[in-house]
């Protein structure tokens, strides 16, 4: 399975299918199939339609085949995960010729998008359902097995899904996701993101606590707050006249158990306070890593994907970051090849990257996203083989850049909390550092299990990967 935490960023990565929860024993007369494809908030998302879909009677399993709902729940971010979920529904049709009675549905910021073409064009699908549609879906179901297409892709100003408790199907048991807020209010040029997800609208802050401490309850040790752009939690108690800000509820989670880690993404630079970053530095639970998107190292850029900094700008907060937390670990996000750029814009991209120290970036090259500012206001004009060309660069140096950030570990103690078995062997360990670099380490016959936190020190490493032995 891919690393739930490390690698769902990556919008283009394979599917995950959920899994039947463990221990259940249940009967169902029908069974439903979900692949979450593309971000942390869709697999959330996927979680949150599992429990709709089970409180309605309906049983999770893992095999396709065997299912009478298969679901589809991806994003439209990048053009490679359109083209690996199209792949997919023509799976998916192929199978429903030894089924006919099996239903498939797309759901996520892609049905919002494509409804007409999956459902009356290309004919892939029985339903399309938005992301703030899913309590729908059980009506939907019922219209798509009397004959009609069910389609609800309505965009809300209050869903939050805060009174549903996720079913963790496809949980290692120690880390889970917790969505604290839906939408966005940026209109980045190159994303698609306020127009599928609306506007921004915060979750109830005592309904995040609950969750992370019932989480806790449950025997996890991790939690990853999840939101488009987390820095911009607002939350507002009509009652009491009480305001929580993301710093403020990044306080309150972290005080649900010092044993309990908490993570969060995704973060706009624009947002991220002196604050939030204070309340990272004062809680040890609370892990020293900010994935803070540039997207590119050109001022010009960054004003034509209308990011609201400058490069200079960008640098000064790395560098307040690194003030106030020395030893905070920071990634990135970068897209190559947007329009206009020339090799002078490419240039300081790279060399942005060289002054933050990227532990590790998820890196792209620009594809024009219908709909989108930059898609009406400017021509995709960078050739493909120039993308592709620079995107080889950048992806060079952030090798080089992780690689030389998990030397400077070279002989380093670091706290791990151990999340499963390594892939590789069954006789190591795999855990992250509060860094979320990824630590692999002999199991040594000590009685240690998934959820403990154990010392490892640092003998050896690879470019993404720390090699240690526990002391």
């Amino acid at each position: 399975m891919v690393d739930l935490i490390g690698k769902l960023q990556d919008e283009a990565r394979q599917g995950e299918a959920i899994a039947p929860k463990a221990g259940d024993t249940r009967s169902y007369a029908r069974k439903f199939y979900i692949e979450s494809y593309g971000c942390q908030m869709n697999f959330a998302d996927s979680e949150i339609i599992a429990s709709i879909l089970q409180e309605s009677g309906y049983g999770a399993t893992r095999n396709a085949e065997e299912a009478d709902l298969v679901f589809l729940n991806t994003c439209s971010i990048r053009e490679k995960a359109e083209q690996t979920v199209r792949k997919r529904l023509t799976e998916f049709k192929s199978l429903k010729k030894s089924n006919p009675g099996m239903l498939i549905g797309m759901l996520g910021c892609m049905a919002e998008r494509l409804k007409t073409t999956l459902l009356e064009e290309e004919k892939l699908v029985d339903m399309v359902v938005g992301p703030d549609a899913y309590r729908t879906l059980p009506v939907l179901i019922n219209q798509a097995d009397s004959g009609q297409k069910g389609i609800n892709v309505l965009l809300s100003r209050e869903e939050t899904y805060a009174d549903i408790s996720p079913v963790r199907l496809n949980s290692n048991g120690v880390t889970a996701f917790v969505s604290i807020m839906r939408g966005c209010n940026n209109m980045c040029a190159f994303c698609v993101v306020p127009f599928t997800r609306g506007r921004e609208r915060s979750r109830d802050a005592f309904s995040v606590v609950a969750e992370c401490r019932d989480l806790w309850d449950k025997g996890y040790k991790e939690v990853t707050l999840l939101g488009q752009n987390v820095d911009s939690y607002y939350w507002h108690y009509p009652e009491t006249g009480t305001q929580v800000t993301f710093a403020n509820l990044l306080e309150m989670v972290a005080q649900v158990h010092p044993d309990l880690r908490v993570r969060f993404s995704t973060s706009h630079p624009k947002d991220i306070t002196d604050e939030v970053l204070h309340v990272m530095a004062k809680h040890e639970n609370i892990c020293k890593y900010i994935h803070l998107p540039v997207q590119s190292g050109s001022t010009r850029i960054l004003q034509l994907m209308n990011r609201t900094y400058t490069r200079e700008w960008y640098l000064a907060k790395v560098k307040r970051i690194m003030e106030v937390m020395p030893d905070c670990g920071i990634s990135s996000d970068i897209i190559t090849g947007f329009c206009t750029e020339t090799e002078e814009d490419h240039k300081d991209t790279l060399d942005l990257m060289k002054q933050s120290g990227y532990d590790f970036s998820y890196m792209f090259k620009y594809s024009e996203r219908p709909g989108t500012l930059a898609a009406k206001r400017y021509e995709d004009d960078v050739p493909e083989e120039v993308k592709r060309s620079r995107l080889e660069e950048i992806v060079s140096l952030q090798n080089r850049l992780s690689l030389e950030s998990n030397k400077r570990d070279l002989g380093k103690t670091f706290k791990v909390l151990i999340e499963g078995e390594s892939k590789r062997s069954s006789q190591d360990w795999m855990g992250r550092t509060s860094h979320s670099k990824v630590v692999v380490f002999p199991k040594e016959n000590k009685s240690l299990k998934p959820g403990d936190y154990v010392m490892v020190k640092v003998n050896d490493c690879t470019q993404g990967t720390l090699l240690g032995q526990t002391i």
